[in-house]
C-alpha cells in the first residue's frame, strides 16, 4: 500500500509516518518502480503500535527500546515493567502537580465574584502578589 492509504488505515498523517522513518521506529519501505514507497500490513500494525506507545506518554527512545526487545521474545521482561512503573510514577507526579494547580486556581477564583469593576478584581489582585 502506498502512504497514503497507510496514513489512512493508522490514522497517521503522511508527515508522522515519514518522520517515524526516519526516527528508526518504521523500516524503510520497498520502493515500486517509480519510486513511490509500498507499505505492507506489517508497517501498519508497527504505526499502530507506536501510536499505542505515544498515546500512553511512552517516548521515541523508549518505544526504540521496546522494538529492539519485541525482536528478542525469550529475554526478561523485567525492563519493560521498569518503564512502565516509571511512567506510573511520572503520572502520579503530574497528577499531584494538576491537584495543586487546581487548588490554587480555585482559590484564586473564589476571591473575586461578579459586579466588580477591573480596579477592584479580586482574581487579578490575588494574581499581582
Amino acid at each position: 500500500m502506498k502512504i497514503g492509504l497507510l496514513a489512512n488505515k493508522s490514522d497517521c498523517s503522511v508527515q508522522t509516518i515519514r518522520f517515524y522513518e526516519k526516527q528508526g521506529l518504521l523500516k524503510q519501505p520497498m520502493r515500486s518502480a517509480s519510486n513511490y514507497r509500498e507499505y505492507d500490513d506489517g508497517a501498519l500494525k508497527q504505526l499502530t503500535f507506536i501510536r499505542q506507545c505515544r498515546s500512553l506518554g511512552i517516548s521515541i527512545n523508549e518505544i526504540k527500546q521496546l522494538i529492539v526487545l519485541r525482536e528478542q521474545p525469550d529475554k526478561s521482561c523485567e525492563s519493560v515493567n521498569q518503564m512502565v512503573k516509571q511512567h506510573i510514577k511520572e503520572v502520579s507526579k503530574r497528577l499531584d502537580e494538576l491537584t495543586h494547580l487546581q487548588t490554587v486556581l480555585t482559590d484564586i477564583a473564589a476571591s473575586c465574584s461578579a459586579g466588580h469593576s477591573i480596579g477592584e478584581c479580586g482574581v487579578l489582585k490575588k494574581l499581582d502578589i
